[in-house]
């Protein structure tokens, strides 16, 4: 396992100050329980909207799996795919929420992406949205032969990583690798830089956590490994990338994964950026640090598809 602290950068203060109050306003408008679902949503994807695209990369509406999907065609497209589910604590966010990201990913990675749009909490608790991913990357994987990157940010790294010990304990097919920005593993609520980052962290912070996890848990425990994959086996998972800010909420989600892939035996990379907060890559091409983090994503990527 290698846990490694990226260094923040010198010279680059304005804009990062710039990214965290940016990040604090989507925090508030968009992942807050003051905020309704079905405004958050709209919000959500109204940002989508707005976030500037890559040239190169045609977009389209599609259905994989039986669930609304994005396609996504960058024209330096090779074998294999990248599968994609987005982030918004279960309840909020969508595949047009992050439509720039992916497209910025599939862009990088030389690979046709598709971003799938799951079932939300808190009408349709777990383990709705782990079926349905399952029965999107099952869709992907009946007709693509070449390497499967499964990806996911926050809600949506949880879930890839949910969805693939479902696929795995029923001896299927699972991708040949992970890669997971900022990932919400523990619904329980027990890392310690919950409370050790609360006053660091400009996105996101315990209450919403907490909000947006009962929604999701719909009266199970936070416990529960179908929910929470970090209380999983995690034996015969693939190779995984982990990305997390220094100064988030759910450092300890990422931190604590890593080190039970590595026990597992289970390659693991985990990269803590320093300075930075939840999901800061959601912010390419705003702040620098964000397109660092996935062209650093883009080697690792390289070495996974060799």
């Amino acid at each position: 396992m290698t846990i490694e602290t990226i260094p923040a950068r010198k010279g680059l203060r304005l804009r990062s100050l710039l990214g965290r109050r940016m990040a604090r306003k989507a925090g508030r408008s968009s992942l807050s329980p003051a905020t309704s679902a079905e405004h958050a949503r709209a919000r959500m994807d109204k940002a989508g909207r707005q976030l500037p695209m890559p040239k190169g990369v045609e977009v389209a509406r599609t259905e994989v799996g039986g669930c609304d999907a994005l396609a996504f065609a960058p024209e330096n497209a090779r074998k294999g795919v990248l599968i994609y589910l987005h982030g918004g604590g279960y309840s909020r966010g969508s595949a047009l929420s992050h439509r720039a990201l992916v497209a910025r990913m599939a862009k990088a990675f030389g690979l046709n992406a598709v971003s799938v749009n799951y079932r939300m909490a808190p009408e349709h608790p777990c383990p709705a949205a782990i079926e349905d991913a399952v029965a999107a990357i099952e869709a992907v994987m009946e007709t693509e032969k070449g390497p499967v990157i499964l990806s996911g940010d926050s809600a949506g790294g949880g879930l890839a990583l949910s969805a693939t010990i479902r696929l795995r304990d029923a001896g299927k097919r699972i991708p040949d690798a992970l890669y997971l920005l900022s990932p919400w593993t523990d619904l329980s609520m027990s890392g310690e830089s919950l409370a050790a980052k609360a006053m660091r962290d400009p996105m996101l912070n315990p209450g919403y956590l907490g909000a947006g996890g009962e929604l999701y848990l719909g009266g199970r425990p936070g416990t529960d490994p179908e929910a929470s994959p970090l209380f999983a086996e995690m034996n015969g998972l693939p190779p995984t990338l982990i990305q997390v800010g220094s100064d988030e909420i759910l450092l300890s989600d990422s931190t604590r994964l890593a080190e039970k892939l590595e026990a597992a035996g289970v390659p693991v990379d985990c990269e803590i950026w320093e300075g930075m907060w939840h999901d800061f890559q959601i912010f390419s091409p705003l702040i620098p640090e964000a397109d660092w983090a996935i062209d650093r994503a883009r080697v690792w990527v390289e070495l996974q598809l060799a």
